[in-house]
């Protein structure tokens, strides 16, 4: 498995589109063997083409984002931004993502010059012990390796370490939990650029956030549980921030009906800063062990 500042790079590598002209840009997908494409990758790229065709001094504040189909790993993905309003303050950016001449995904997103105004924030959880007091990755390999041979060949650029029980150990393994609490952090230095750390938070974002809907009912992923996919994805950016440094991903389900499920997760610094807010449905079917 490939981690620390090796696994990061290869994330800058595929956030670093090609341009093609100035509204479209190229993105490649690691070939790890997976069926699809992550649908964090391609959100961040989305975002990386997006950003790229906005002044620099606007920061992205809000995305939201639709998965319309599966995306290959094993072709490029093509895309495109159609510029909505460049205006005094905003500017508004739609980006597609196709593949085969197919939309697999699109997203708007909308970016604002620095301004001063009210501030506040719910207070973060004070009761989350921290990172580093906190099992990681390769405590839950060791003891489910069989669970574990499904990342083994994909590179782990972000460190995510539960504070309760991941969502894949086998069935019956994992009690009801009303909400789940996630430390992450990109595993390795990133450039300054804001840009390239809202594009990294945007992957991570997509890692566990449907995992709080299975947490409701003592869940889990794979074999015996459920299978799921991202529908649609929401993220706000609050305060600036590092995707390389640690911040607690704090994710609850309101619901879940019709085989869907519904979570919402708020992102904290250590220093309790509220930095992100994320918002996500997917589609939860059961499947047989």
């Amino acid at each position: 498995m490939i981690q620390g500042q090796a696994a990061v790079d290869q994330l800058l590598e595929l956030l670093d589109l090609k341009r093609v002209d100035a509204a479209t840009f190229q993105g490649e997908s690691p070939q790890t063997g997976a069926q699809r494409v992550f649908g964090g990758q391609v959100a961040g790229q989305a975002l990386v083409a997006a950003g790229r065709t906005v002044d620099p001094t606007r920061h992205v504040h809000s995305l939201h984002g639709y998965f319309v189909r599966a995306g290959d790993p094993t072709e490029p993905i093509t895309f495109h931004v159609e510029n909505i309003r460049d205006g005094r303050s905003f500017s508004v950016r739609r980006s597609t993502a196709r593949q085969h001449g197919k939309t697999i995904f699109f997203m708007s997103a909308s970016f604002q010059i620095p301004e001063e105004g009210l501030d506040h924030h719910t207070p973060a959880p004070d009761d989350v012990p921290p990172p580093e007091d906190v099992p990681t990755i390769l405590h839950w390999a060791e003891k489910y390796p069989e669970r574990m041979a499904m990342f083994k060949n994909s590179p782990r650029s972000v460190d995510v370490r539960y504070v309760g029980v991941p969502g894949w150990v086998p069935p019956g393994d994992r009690d009801i939990q009303p909400q789940q609490r996630v430390w992450m952090r990109l595993d390795g230095k990133l450039p300054d650029d804001p840009l390239i750390h809202a594009c990294a938070l945007t992957y991570a974002s997509d890692m566990s956030l449907l995992d709080a809907v299975l947490s409701t009912h003592g869940e889990v992923w794979g074999p015996g549980g459920v299978i799921g996919a991202s529908l649609d994805h929401a993220l706000w950016f609050h305060r600036p921030f590092r995707a390389d440094e640690w911040f607690l991903y704090d994710s609850a389900s309101p619901n879940a009906s019709g085989a869907r499920g519904l979570a919402n997760g708020s992102m904290f610094t250590r220093d309790g800063r509220h930095i992100a807010s994320a918002v996500q449905e997917g589609l939860l079917r059961r499947i047989g062990g």
